[in-house]
């Protein structure tokens, strides 16, 4: 039996702080091109089926079908996320007057169709009669503080979000690279995951990449969705600042709050000023936008990966929070991630040995015992 070799820790300590002050210098280098690495990788992992598709389509020429999901990158996510932005900012001043200036309006009398709704119809006209009665500023005094709180923290983000517009040139110079050399990107990920964690760490790139497309399919797509018909419905019943509303709803859709606000209150405009008609098809149409995420982007989400939804859900808002924008991918993601390896390790416990009722001896579980194998005498 040989010897048991002296572990040189000096060695191993050395070896660690190299390491670890090689891979921060990296990361400091590659700082001002993280933010578009990461939007890129996001954009790409989720849209490589469509680039499949595309290359198909053009012969199997990677170039041609790169140039066009470039065309796409630009017409679909960069000119809309730009106009959003600038929409915002350009009108930020007078968005934050306008909120600041809430308290001074009157909530008028109630419309008398409130009393013909079913179930709700009695105690909304009560209540809205009640906050009318209060005189200027009944209702909207209330909840100014908290508009404000909320307008603020979107102007906030959507600053964030005009520093990712300046590195949208990186953005796509690196979607560009990882659309033509996407295989061997990956193919590098999963060797640098498997040699970490074996099997379970190429699992783990495959369920990331699966979550990625799932929130991009699930929550993008019903933003977008949602945030479209919304401004179309705006702009037919003719409502001012249709635009600015419609970047807003964008906004409150990806961070999970719903189109309903905007669109309530330019109800609620429409009624004030006697636009009754216009009022009613568009509160119809509020309603029908506002349900559509219940049933478009629970189906969404399953087509990409067979996770929870409360998980989902869970990773978009904690990662907005805690990451801005790009965090409605990266906290479903490690979420995912996460609970799939904490599962898979659960499951590896190994049993716990028998107790024959006897003797009280502690045998192996027999479970576990191949039954080809001879048994010792």
């Amino acid at each position: 039996m040989n010897p048991r070799q002296p572990v040189d820790i000096a060695r191993i300590l050395l070896v660690i702080v190299i390491l670890s002050a090689l891979t921060i210098g990296s990361l400091y280098v590659l700082r001002p091109f993280l933010p578009g690495l990461i939007w890129a990788t996001t954009i790409v992992v989720a849209t490589w089926p469509v680039m499949l598709a595309i290359q198909r389509r053009c012969g199997n020429r990677r170039w041609a079908a790169t140039t066009v999901m470039l065309l796409i990158l630009l017409i679909v996510i960069v000119l809309p996320l730009y106009h959003a932005i600038s929409t915002l900012a350009l009108h930020g001043s007078e968005i934050m007057a306008a909120i600041k200036a809430l308290p001074s309006y009157a909530l008028p009398p109630p419309p008398g169709w409130i009393h013909d709704v079913p179930i709700v119809g009695e105690r909304a006209a009560h209540e809205w009669q009640t906050l009318s009665d209060a005189g200027a500023g009944g209702l909207l005094a209330k909840i100014e503080p908290y508009v404000s709180i909320a307008a603020r923290w979107m102007l906030a983000h959507a600053a964030v979000v005009g520093v990712f517009v300046i590195h949208m040139f990186v953005t796509v110079i690196i979607a560009g690279i990882l659309y033509t050399q996407g295989e061997a990107a990956a193919h590098f990920i999963t060797r640098f995951a498997t040699r970490i964690a074996a099997q379970r760490g190429a699992e783990a790139v495959k369920l990331a990449a699966l979550s990625i497309r799932a929130v991009a399919l699930g929550i993008v797509v019903t933003a977008v969705t949602q945030s479209a018909l919304g401004g179309i419905g705006l702009w037919v019943a003719g409502v001012p600042a249709a635009g600015i509303l419609t970047a807003v709803m964008l906004m409150f859709c990806l961070a999970q709050i719903g189109p309903l606000l905007p669109l309530l209150g330019s109800v609620a405009w429409l009624f004030y000023h006697d636009q009754r008609i216009a009022a009613i098809l568009l509160l119809i149409w509020s309603v029908m936008i506002g349900m559509l995420d219940n049933v478009l982007r629970p189906i969404l989400i399953k087509r990409g990966v067979n996770l929870s939804m409360l998980l989902i859900l869970s990773g978009v808002l904690g990662g907005m929070f805690a990451f801005g924008i790009v965090g409605l991918f990266i906290g479903p993601v490690i979420l995912a991630v996460t609970s799939t390896i904490l599962n898979a390790w659960i499951n590896e416990q190994p049993p716990l040995a028998q107790v024959e009722p006897v003797t009280g001896e502690r045998v192996p579980n027999q479970r576990l015992a191949n039954p080809a194998q001879p048994k010792d005498i």
